[in-house]
């Protein structure tokens, strides 16, 4: 049976501050959509001090800015975006079209269509999240989106250049510099300047994501990506360095990002927690790591493999990092993730920037239902038919009335029988 060495917080501890934020948020969707443009640059002049003339960079600035860059940033930019753009086509070449004739005469199918227009939110902050340009923006239009906007917030009253370059090449066709809820708001609801879209996607901070659950409905969004979440399975063969390195590599995004270990190994976990206390004397961000490690982390021993995949399963973490004798042992049994990360050569870093999947992933157990976003989440798969001949409408229509019949429908029914008193050879005509 699984045993806690370390647990975080309880759930009634969440609950009342995913009530504050759900309060906060609110307030701001209602004024701006009572009051536009006015209200986001007021929200904006609070949150980060910036009130530009536009919120939107023009084709003029956005070159400046690139032309700012190091080509050794360019150069890395447009690395990881080859190899996103190159699996994002793998994926959406897996995507057919099709169309079947399921009796004679009767044709069904359904079509990809992509989403017209999708608002992408990219981080900022203490951590410019550069990546999430690739993921959001750069996906999408290899979809085929038409309109793709993205929105990302000055850093200290300062433009994020090189987010402001990736989303540029990511193919992004407007580019706002606008943070928070204010511009998740800005793109679901529309103002005098920002035209609203269909779709909204990207990761984000609490406010954020709280957000876009509340504007969901009125927009598609891609999931509800809450705070990172990061579980290293690990035995005996691991080692406790890189465990500590990857689950503190993950703590640093916040202070409430969870983190877990889950092993079968007693000794691996009692040296994870002292390599973890070492590592937090040097590492850089290690005032936000310690907090999400002290409140949010856990440590739970396992007996088997087996255990392992159900302990895993319960969590159903966004991030899943395996370092295990046989990795694929998860690949094959494990179902709740978000991605998963297979041997110690392999980790969540090379996930979040470069090595080809998106990073946009569901947390707090959403992965129990949905994966992470990816081309086909900005598809519309769409269903049509059409029936060809008479014998085939009058023999459908047949079926079709005696099941209306049989639900009290009397319209449907009627439209059923319309099409046998048509269409049925030994019909009196109509």
């Amino acid at each position: 049976m699984a045993r806690f060495l370390k647990a975080g917080k309880t759930k009634e501890e969440l609950a009342v501050q995913a009530a504050q934020v759900s309060e906060t948020v609110k307030n701001i969707l209602a004024e701006i959509e009572s009051n536009g443009d006015t209200a986001v640059r007021a929200y904006s002049e609070k949150f980060d001090k910036w009130s530009p003339e536009s919120f939107r960079l023009s084709q003029q600035q956005i070159n400046e800015i690139i032309q700012s860059v190091p080509e050794e940033t360019i150069h890395d930019i447009k690395f990881a975006q080859e190899q996103i753009r190159r699996f994002a086509e793998v994926q959406k070449s897996a995507l057919s079209d099709i169309e079947v004739e399921t009796l004679p005469g009767v044709f069904l199918g359904h079509k990809n269509i992509p989403v017209n227009s999708v608002g992408c939110y990219i981080p900022g902050g203490r951590y410019p999240m550069v990546a999430s340009a690739h993921m959001s923006v750069l996906t999408a239009k290899v979809a085929g989106v038409k309109r793709v906007i993205a929105c990302t917030p000055p850093i200290n009253g300062e433009i994020p250049a090189a987010t402001i370059t990736a989303m540029a090449l990511a193919g992004a066709d407007e580019i706002y510099l606008l943070g928070g809820v204010q511009a998740m708001a800005a793109m679901a609801i529309g103002t005098e300047t920002i035209e609203k879209v269909d779709m909204l996607v990207g990761p984000g901070n609490a406010f954020v994501a709280e957000a876009k659950r509340q504007l969901f409905g009125r927009v598609g969004i891609d999931l509800l990506a809450g705070p990172t979440e990061v579980l290293v399975i690990a035995d005996e063969t691991s080692d406790a360095e890189i465990v500590a390195t990857d689950l503190l590599g993950q703590a640093e995004h916040g202070p409430t990002s969870p983190a877990a270990l889950i092993t079968t190994s007693v000794e691996l976990a009692n040296e994870t927690v002292k390599e973890i206390e070492r590592q937090l004397q040097t590492l850089e961000t290690a005032d936000v790591a310690r907090v999400a490690w002290q409140e949010y982390g856990q440590i739970i021993v396992v007996n088997s493999m087996k255990e392992a995949v159900v302990e895993a399963d319960k969590l159903a973490y966004e991030h899943v990092e395996v370092l295990t004798e046989n990795p694929r042992y998860f690949l094959e049994n494990m179902t709740n993730y978000g991605a998963l990360f297979l041997g110690p050569k392999t980790n969540v870093a090379y996930g979040d920037k470069v090595i080809g999947t998106n990073h946009t992933l569901p947390t707090k157990g959403a992965a129990r239902y949905t994966g992470g976003l990816w081309v086909g989440k900005f598809l519309k798969t769409c269903t049509y038919q059409e029936v060809k001949t008479a014998e085939a409408s009058a023999l459908i229509g047949e079926y079709a009335e005696r099941l209306c019949h049989l639900e009290n429908f009397a319209g449907h029914r009627e439209q059923a029988l319309l099409r046998v008193r048509r269409y049925k050879k030994e019909s009196v005509p109509y």
